[in-house]
């Protein structure tokens, strides 16, 4: 972001971030955005960071991605502030007509995301949404999938990072998160 986000909406926001311990698994403390939109100060505050940082991306960027499925809840919102279309990144076999996939390693099995290929065009510049970056498997491979399109990726936006995961370091594109645990 080109301007500081506004540090008492970031406390706000974090502050109604709920954590669950052993979710889905044991040892996993899974960090719930739901909880942000229980809470309508909070709520608006996500709500102003996000216009926020999609201003500051004005002209830079020709269309927006967003990854299945709470990145569905920001990307097309940045796209509309943006007025620029917004394409969703999608698991095998929920996309219909002709899509571009990609098959990529967990750390226990593989998973597999598509895009419908008149999604993006050749020379376009995008930025890619999710709610969260862990390990950064699925940003990485979205960045991956996109440049099969030839799709230049130019930024990677998060709600919130998991900063000891160190997953920023697997993308190959820029990542900007508003809030790091």
């Amino acid at each position: 972001m080109t301007t500081a986000p506004n540090s008492e909406e970031l406390k706000l926001l974090k502050d109604h971030i709920e954590s669950f311990p052993d979710f889905p698994s044991p040892g996993i403390l899974f960090r719930d955005i739901f909880s942000v939109f229980r809470n309508q100060s909070a709520s608006q505050a996500l709500h102003s960071l996000l216009k926020s940082y999609a201003l500051s991306l004005k002209g830079q960027i020709d269309v927006v991605f967003a990854i299945e499925s709470r990145g569905f809840l920001f990307g097309p919102y940045i796209g509309q502030v943006l007025g620029i279309p917004f394409v969703p990144i999608r698991k095998k076999g929920k996309l219909p007509g002709v899509v571009e996939r990609l098959e990529y390693g967990l750390e226990y099995g593989t998973d597999c995301i598509e895009v419908q290929e008149d999604g993006g065009k050749v020379g376009q510049k995008a930025l890619i949404v999710d709610d969260l970056i862990a390990t950064g498997g699925s940003l990485t491979a979205s960045c991956q999938l996109l440049k099969t399109l030839g799709v230049e990726v130019v930024e990677c936006f998060v709600i919130m990072e998991l900063a000891d995961l160190n997953g920023r370091q697997k993308v190959p594109s820029k990542v900007v998160s508003l809030l790091q645990f």
